[in-house]
């Protein structure tokens, strides 16, 4: 995800047989043949395993894991690359497990010991990572969560992650979520919680440092159904697929929820359609006036004219054709896919012109400057993206990235990404369960 510095590839997950026809709604857990790896749910190495199990020095990182999961035991994994671009799990000694794919062009099964338990609910788990990582997770499940590794492009492993979409991935029946971080030498710690593909268990964190204590308390312990419920509301007054994207264990249990996006991935025709009338009135008025994007950054404000079918941006090395719903959920394809040579002002102008989209500011008064609309203002007319707004309902202070742009904000308003960072951090806390007196 582009708030990340990840090495790693994003992988979608196909469906088959009878899941494909259907929506997305009771999980069937299947075995390794089931896996079909691509850029969604991959982790690639951009060096080898190395010879010896030794792990780089420097960069330890404490983590304190609160268990207020009142459903039975939790298991944590940390999987990344580390300071060597070597992919890493966390074992429970402490020390990094490297595992190697051997050359294996089919996903094999990670068979050494990195789940680590969690002590019981109301306590608390220390953990120390052992040195830097990037494009790191923890994750966090209610069993036991399967992770497999095969060849990967660039001569090391690539690591098979679970898949929050597919029904049959070996995991597909265990509640889990994860918090994604990167801890460089030169960066410092970054971390956040992000629902940009499903929402599952509820997590949430705070992290103390030099710049003090700062948090991201994550969805409420209820928030499953909750959403679940709102959205099939919404699927009843707009006729659109929003119930779909709940998912079911074998009981009827809500278990996750996942985005709009992801959903098209596995159901083409999906929310075709949906924003296109909205998208036609952004064409019309922006022939007659420009649309002021504030790229927030050395550019400045960027002014951009429609002309014919396509935006144009003063400075842009290219424009931007009419979106999809596809393209507007993702923010990674059509007119806001990123490509190789894209100059500073055009990769400014992405996230800002997509976020409007998604947020639906861009006919309200003011919307012809974007960002400038507060928090307030997103998701208040329609079409717009119900999966975002809805899973912000259920969030605590309203923090965690529930679309890819979700850092984009105005000046001085709230950052409703859930990114906590800091040069120097002392603590990583993460909770698990949301807090006890909430719900």
């Amino acid at each position: 995800m582009h708030f990340l510095t990840r090495l790693a590839a994003v992988v979608t997950v196909s469906l088959i047989g009878q899941a494909a026809a259907h929506p997305v709604l009771t999980v069937t857990p299947g075995g390794a043949g089931d896996l079909v790896p691509t850029s969604n749910t991959t982790v690639n190495a951009t060096a080898p395993a190395p010879e010896s199990s030794s792990s780089p020095s420097g960069g330890q990182l404490q983590l304190s894991l609160v268990n207020n999961f009142g459903n039975g035991n939790i298991n944590a994994y940390v999987t990344g690359l580390d300071a060597s671009g070597q992919l890493v799990l966390l074992q429970p000694d402490g020390s990094w497990y490297y595992p190697s794919a051997d050359g294996a062009t089919t996903p094999q099964a990670i068979t050494a010991n990195v789940a680590i338990a969690l002590k019981p609910e109301g306590q608390t788990t220390e953990l120390t990572l052992p040195s830097y990582i990037s494009s790191g997770r923890v994750w966090f499940a209610a069993g036991s969560l399967q992770f497999f590794v095969v060849a990967g492009p660039t001569g090391g492993p690539s690591l098979v992650e679970p898949s929050s979409v597919n029904p049959s991935d070996p995991s597909a029946a265990i509640d889990w979520g994860f918090v994604e971080l990167t801890y460089t030498e030169d960066g410092g710690l970054y971390a956040n919680i992000s629902y940009v593909d499903f929402v599952g268990l509820p997590l949430g964190m705070s992290l103390t440092g030099s710049y003090g204590t700062q948090t991201a308390m994550g969805v409420r312990a209820t928030a499953i159904a909750s959403i679940c419920n709102d959205l099939a509301t919404q699927s009843k007054q707009d006729g659109q697929p929003w119930g779909d994207l709940c998912i079911q264990d074998s009981s009827g249990k809500p278990l996750r929820v996942i985005a709009p996006g992801d959903y098209i991935s596995v159901n083409s025709d999906a929310f075709s359609g949906y924003f296109d009338d909205y998208i036609e009135q952004v064409w019309w008025q922006y022939a007659s006036e420009p649309l002021c994007i504030n790229t927030q950054a050395a550019a400045g404000d960027v002014n951009c004219t429609v002309s014919g079918d396509t935006l144009n941006c003063d400075g842009d090395n290219r424009g931007y054709s009419k979106p999809t719903a596809s393209d507007i959920f993702g923010c990674n394809s059509g007119p806001f896919a990123i490509e190789a040579g894209d100059n500073n002002v055009h990769q400014a102008v992405v996230p800002r012109l997509c976020a409007a989209f998604d947020r639906t500011t861009l006919l309200l008064g003011g919307g012809n400057t974007q960002p400038s609309l507060g928090s307030t203002s997103y998701y208040t007319c329609e079409p717009t993206n119900w999966y975002s707004a809805i899973v912000h309902k259920y969030e605590i202070d309203g923090k965690g990235y529930a679309f890819a742009y979700d850092d984009v904000n105005p000046d001085g308003d709230t950052n409703q990404s859930g990114v906590v960072s800091d040069p120097e951090p002392d603590v990583l806390t993460i909770t698990i369960g949301g807090p006890v007196y909430l719900d």
